[in-house]
């Protein structure tokens, strides 16, 4: 198949239960300027000044940044030609109940589906999932670098479970860079986004929430054409 062809539509999505929560929202976003997690292959973000107070009457902040620097959301176009952009993602993608799972891994290790598998809570059809593998934590460090990813039978077993969305606590639930060898192809990202299943990468704050059910919003950023976006990521706990 041609190298960016492959879109198979949305994943369906079973009718959603009312949301009872019991909580506050928290963030779990990085600010987004020159510190936030970014892969090394991409310049890091820069913030300024473009209008400045007192020399005049108010204050323009300019962002020159890629799509995929710090907290953000992957668009099934990040690797499909013939999937939607970002604009073209329905609402109901980006928020809606889920689970935590705490999955303890070491720097490098990859994660097959039967660490999934032994998760808690139970996924259920059209969840969230975000995994807090303590990741987060080495932001700005060198061993952000060697953080865990997923295999591609644990990409399949999420697609197989119908989840809506994967958020992950490090760049990329594919194998880390260092680790790749001629020929990679990203099969975590194709497996996931060729349905429909939104990725996002380099969450933080959601430790707190391991093991509970709760509601999830990726206000994500609606920009045209685009093959992600920066997101404010929010989440609360529900019943």
């Amino acid at each position: 198949m041609e190298r960016g062809r492959g879109w198979l539509g949305w994943n369906k999505l079973p009718p959603q239960d009312p949301i009872v929560p019991v909580g506050n929202w928290v963030d779990l976003s990085h600010a987004l300027d020159s510190r936030a997690p970014c892969a090394s292959i991409f310049p890091v973000p820069e913030t300024s000044l473009l209008r400045r107070m007192p020399e005049h009457p108010f204050n323009v902040t300019m962002l020159k940044t890629v799509v995929h620097a710090g907290t953000h959301v992957d668009s099934p176009r990040h690797y499909y030609l013939d999937g939607p952009a970002f604009e073209d993602i329905p609402l109901d993608r980006l928020c809606g109940p889920g689970v935590v799972w705490r999955i303890d891994a070491e720097a490098d290790e990859v994660l097959d589906a039967d660490r999934l598998e032994a998760a808690r809570p139970h996924l259920r059809p059209g969840d969230i999932l975000a995994l807090d593998t303590g990741w987060a934590a080495l932001a700005g460090t060198a061993e952000y670098e060697r953080h865990p990813s997923l295999s591609p039978k644990a990409a399949e077993w999420l697609r197989d479970r119908e989840i809506k969305l994967l958020a992950c606590d490090f760049a990329t639930p594919d194998l880390v860079y260092h680790r790749r060898e001629a020929g990679f192809d990203w099969p975590v990202h194709r497996t996931l986004l060729s349905c429909g299943i939104l990725i996002c990468e380099h969450l933080r704050g959601h430790a707190a929430f391991a093991g509970r059910r709760v509601e999830f919003v990726f206000a994500a950023i609606a920009i045209a054409g685009s093959d992600g976006a920066p997101a404010r990521v929010m989440c609360r706990e529900i019943r």
